[in-house]
């Protein structure tokens, strides 16, 4: 048996559009998605289920869950076809070489491969801006392959992701960040002779307060329990760089790299805060994740 998962997206309807299928044969997963310049949220819905089909063999037994009533309907209930009327004679004849079943789902309910096949749609739909082949097929970017932009609704705009029915896991997450100064001036920060005071405590404790105060300062960031913060600091007196290291540990149903990355961020800007007045070239630089573990999406790092 295969299970396909489709769905569509549309900006503006009508507008750039994009399609997802998600098909699934003996637990491997098959990403497939494609985009078009001037359509409509139905029309990329029927599409993605003739796309999802088109993949399978002929005489296949198949389920299509998809979140959407038209399509179901249209084919199980024989709804009306006065719109799309170029589509419906090629999911007939594909529906008619296949054992094909239809399972409505409900869409942006936290169903983790609807909300798959969504990612997928808005991808391709967001391609469009970004080189996408507008005759059809989008080119597979990065966000496509790792999960979608998740932070995107079904008409692209910004969302903050539903994360209740995920379980409350270990989180961890490192992230790094270097501020480049004259050698000078990191001499008098490890002399303590900054007219501000200790540069390191009071940025070790911008970072750390920074990171508690994540879910305040992006906007669609989760407010997590932080269980573990922690920034810490390592000198080259000779090329005069202090290289910060800030981690975040939870227990909760989303990651903690924002509030790594927030933590490095804030103390690196209260280096330079307190610095400026004896070295205002002073440089923040590669602010980057080093590495996450725990979550659905399993663990990352870094090259």
């Amino acid at each position: 048996m295969i299970d396909i998962y489709t769905d569509g997206s549309c900006s503006g309807n009508p507008g750039p559009g994009g399609w997802g299928a998600l098909v699934i044969e003996n637990g491997v997963e098959r990403e497939m998605f494609g985009c078009q310049p001037h359509t409509t949220n139905n029309h990329m819905e029927v599409m993605a289920v003739i796309e999802g089909l088109a993949a399978i063999p002929a005489g296949a037994a198949v389920t299509i869950h998809s979140d959407s009533t038209y399509v179901i309907n249209t084919m199980t209930k024989n709804w009306k076809r006065n719109a799309n009327q170029d589509l419906w004679p090629r999911l007939d004849a594909l529906v008619a070489e296949r054992k094909v079943g239809w399972e409505w789902v409900k869409g942006h309910n936290g169903h983790p491969l609807n909300e798959k096949a969504d990612r997928l749609a808005v991808s391709a739909m967001m391609s469009l801006a970004n080189g996408g082949d507008a005759a059809g097929k989008a080119p597979a970017p990065v966000a496509a392959t790792e999960g979608g932009l998740t932070h995107l609704d079904a008409r692209g705009n910004a969302s903050m992701v539903d994360v209740g029915d995920k379980p409350d896991t270990v989180r961890t997450a490192t992230a790094t960040g270097v501020v480049t100064m004259l050698p000078e001036t990191l001499a008098l920060i490890l002399r303590g002779k900054v007219e501000k005071g200790d540069v390191f405590t009071v940025a070790r404790i911008a970072g750390i307060n920074a990171a508690k105060h994540t879910w305040e300062l992006i906007p669609l960031a989760h407010q997590i329990p932080l269980s573990k913060v922690a920034v810490d600091f390592e000198t080259d007196a000779t090329n005069g760089t202090v290289s910060i290291t800030g981690s975040a540990r939870t227990t909760a149903k989303t990651g903690v790299e924002m509030e790594a990355l927030t933590a490095v961020s804030a103390a690196a800007l209260t280096i330079y805060d307190m610095c400026k007045a004896v070295d205002r070239g002073m440089r923040v630089d590669g602010v980057r994740l080093l590495e996450k573990r725990g979550g659905v999406h399993g663990d990352y790092t870094a090259d």
